[in-house]
């Protein structure tokens, strides 16, 4: 494990919350996640299928130097490993296992892979991932899949993503999540250009249900 995806192990298990920036404005994109850190939520992914997500990468990095958690999400392919990683992220989430982690894996990043079912878990096993994202965890049964999950699998760090709201936040990691990873109820449509006031009073409600520890 590079010293890098160790730190990021660390963070994870100590901040419990990663927000998920998906926008069709990279202006509002990038104000959102320099928001979002502000208001205290320190692991923010940028997916690259919103407008311009390199662009919003590169601007954030200058931001906030280069001991910030930045990632880049919805990364498929060793391709977009390698863009990410040149443009300022040092963390990758997948929405299922490929090339995009065999890729971050290789440049020793550390990398959130999805994954869903149990034959998945089993695989990632080998993959080097420093976490497993169970993506959509929604469409699954929620934090009753979880459940179901850990009782085969009771020591890999999970982070349930899709569908998470406050609610189901709490409830994932009183069940062992490790974090919860949280896109539109969290980000609401601040990425395409809305309130950021109403951004950062969920963002407050986001990080006292976590229990972050700065």
């Amino acid at each position: 494990m590079s010293d890098l995806t160790s730190a990021f192990s660390t963070a994870l298990r100590a901040r419990r919350l990663v927000a998920i920036v998906r926008g069709s404005d990279a202006e509002a994109s990038f104000r959102t996640v320099m928001a979002l850190v502000e208001s205290g939520v320190p692991l923010v992914e940028v997916s690259l299928s919103g407008v311009d997500a390199l662009g919003v990468l590169r601007r954030a990095r200058a931001e906030l130097g280069d001991e910030a958690w930045l990632g880049a999400g919805t990364v498929l392919t060793a391709d977009d490993a390698r863009r990410a990683a040149e443009a300022g992220a040092n963390l990758v989430v997948t929405p299922g296992l490929g090339a995009g982690v065999d890729e971050a894996v290789r440049r020793e990043l550390p990398v959130a892979a999805g994954v869903l079912t149990p034959t998945d878990v089993i695989a990632a096993g080998t993959s080097g991932a420093t976490a497993l994202k169970i993506f959509p965890a929604s469409a699954m049964g929620g934090p009753a899949y979880l459940k179901a999950l850990r009782a085969p699998f009771p020591d890999v760090p999970f982070v349930p993503v899709g569908g998470v709201d406050a609610v189901a936040a709490a409830e994932y990691l009183a069940l062992g999540a490790v974090a919860v990873g949280v896109g539109s109820p969290l980000v609401g449509d601040a990425a395409d250009g809305g309130d950021l006031a109403a951004l950062r009073k969920r963002a407050a409600e986001f990080v006292a249900v976590a229990g972050v520890r700065r």
